[in-house]
C-alpha cells in the first residue's frame, strides 16, 4: 500500500523516507552486490541510457541499493522544508564511497581554472588539502576569511567577482565555531554566487542547512549517519535536481567516486536510529562540557552549548542543539593532554567521530597534520587541543573515567 499522508517526525523519515517496496517483497533493503545489471530487451537497455536515472545499469553509475541511502538522506535534509511555491521541498542525493569523494564531486563539478572558491578558518584537514593541492593545482583560486565576521564577509564577497562557491563547515572542526549560514548565504546569492555547507557534525536532526537557500549540503556519511563506525561514505545533496542527475552525476561518475552496495547498507541500517542516537549524544554532551568546563584540569573547552562559547547565541538560533562535539586543552598542555589520552580506559583513542562510543583524538598530530603549523594556530588548533566526540555510553561511566584520566 502507497504511503497517503506526510510522514511529522523525523524518525519516520529516517525509516520509512526511501521507496522501500523491495525486490522479493524483502523487508529491508537488499545488497545488490552486482557490478552490472540485465536488460530484458535492447529497447529496454536504450531507455535506461537515456533517462536521468541510472541506477539500473552499472554500479559505478547507480545502484538500488546507493538509490535507497539517497532518498533517505534527500528526505532527512527536506524533512518540513518547501521550496518557492510553497510545496514540500525536492532534493537529489548522489551517495559516494567517501567524504573527500563526495567533496571532490561538488569542487570539480562547480569550479573551473580562474574561478574561486571562498572558505573560512578551522576546516576539517581533508577539505583544506583538497582546496590547497587539487583545486590550486588546477587553476582555481582559494580565499580562506574569517566568514565568522560578517563585515570581513560583506568586503570579501564584494571584492572578488570571481568566487563561484562559499563553501562553509559549521560548526567547524575541531574548534567547533558556527558562521551564520542564513547571512553568508544572503550575501552570496547577492553576488549570484553558490552556496555548499558540510552539515557532517549537525546532521539534519539538528540543523538544515536548505532552509537558508543553499544550493548543496555534504555529509560524511562516515560519522553520524552511519553513526557506527563500519563503513565509509559520503553524500552531496543538491536543490537543482536536472543539475544533479546530469553535470553534478557526471563528474560523481567520471572520478569513479561511487559506493558500494554493502557499505550503502550498512549506512541505511545506522540511519534508522538517528534521532534516537543523536538524542543520546547530545543529552550526554552537554554533561561532559559542564563537567570539564568546572575541572580544575582544564583550560578552556570548546563547546556551543556553553554560553562561553563566541558562537552560543549563533549556535541556539541556527541549531535545536549543540551537538555532540567538542574540543578542550588542559592547563598543563600538550604534555598533559597526552598523558590524559593514554590513561583513558573506557573511551577510544582513535580519529574520526560521530560513532556509538565516545572517542577522543589530537588534531595537531591527527586531523591536521597536513595542515602547516602557522595556519593551524590561526584557526585555534593548538598543539594541546583534544578533540572529543561524546558518544551515547552511560554519561556517569564516561565522566568517571575522565575524572580518573584527569587525576594528577
Amino acid at each position: 500500500m502507497s504511503q497517503t499522508f506526510p510522514l511529522t517526525g523525523i524518525s519516520s523519515v529516517a525509516i520509512h523516507g526511501a521507496d522501500n517496496h523491495h525486490a522479493e517483497s524483502s523487508h529491508v533493503t537488499p545488497i545488490y552486490a552486482t557490478s552490472t545489471f540485465t536488460f530484458d530487451t535492447a529497447e529496454q537497455g536504450m531507455e535506461r541510457f537515456a533517462s536521468l536515472d541510472k541506477e539500473k545499469i552499472y554500479s559505478r553509475w547507480g545502484n538500488p541499493t546507493f538509490k535507497n541511502a539517497e532518498e533517505t538522506i534527500a528526505a532527512l535534509e527536506a524533512f518540513g522544508l518547501t521550496d518557492a511555491a510553497g510545496q514540500p521541498l525536492q532534493l537529489k542525493a548522489l551517495l559516494h564511497a567517501s567524504g573527500q569523494a563526495a567533496m571532490a564531486t561538488l569542487f570539480l563539478g562547480n569550479l573551473q581554472s580562474g574561478d574561486s572558491i571562498l572558505s573560512h578558518f578551522s576546516l576539517y584537514g581533508g577539505t583544506y588539502e583538497l582546496m590547497h593541492k587539487v583545486l590550486a593545482q588546477s587553476g582555481i583560486n582559494i580565499i580562506i576569511a574569517d566568514l565568522r565576521d560578517l563585515n570581513i564577509a560583506v568586503e570579501t564577497i564584494q571584492n572578488n567577482p570571481s568566487i563561484k562557491l562559499v563553501h562553509l563547515e559549521t560548526p567547524a572542526n575541531p574548534t567547533i565555531q558556527c558562521v551564520d549560514i542564513d547571512a553568508i548565504t544572503k550575501l552570496a546569492k547577492a553576488q549570484n554566487m553558490l552556496v555548499s555547507v558540510d552539515n557532517t557534525f549537525a546532521t539534519p536532526y539538528l540543523q538544515q542547512p536548505f532552509k537558508y537557500g543553499v544550493d548543496f549540503v555534504f555529509h560524511s556519511t562516515t560519522k553520524f549517519l552511519n553513526g557506527h563506525g563500519t563503513a565509509i561514505g559520503g553524500v552531496l545533496i543538491g536543490k537543482d535536481i536536472e543539475l544533479m542527475k546530469t553535470k553534478m552525476w557526471k563528474w560523481h561518475a567520471l572520478l569513479g567516486g561511487n559506493g558500494n552496495p554493502f557499505d550503502a547498507y550498512l549506512l541505511i541500517t545506522g540511519m534508522k536510529t538517528l534521532e534516537l542516537r543523536m538524542e543520546r549524544h547530545c543529552s550526554n554532551a552537554m554533561i561532559v562540557a559542564k563537567f570539564l568546563e568546572q575541572h580544575p584540569a582544564v583550560a578552556q573547552v570548546n563547546y556551543n552549548g556553553l554560553t562561553s562559547h563566541p558562537d552560543y547565541h549563533l549556535c541556539q538560533r541556527q541549531m535545536t542543539h549543540p551537538g555532540a562535539l567538542m574540543s578542550f586543552e588542559l592547563k598543563g598542555g600538550l604534555d598533559a593532554g597526552k598523558q590524559f589520552i593514554d590513561k583513558l580506559q573506557m573511551c577510544v583513542r582513535a580519529v574520526s567521530l560521530g560513532t556509538v562510543d565516545t572517542l577522543l583524538s589530537h588534531p595537531a598530530s591527527m586531523t591536521h597534520f597536513s595542515v602547516p603549523r602557522e595556519e593551524r594556530l590561526k584557526f585555534g588548533i593548538t598543539d594541546g587541543l583534544i578533540r572529543l566526540s561524546v558518544g551515547i555510553e552511560n554519561v556517569a561511566d564516561i565522566l568517571a573515567d575522565f575524572e580518573q584520566a584527569l587525576a594528577s
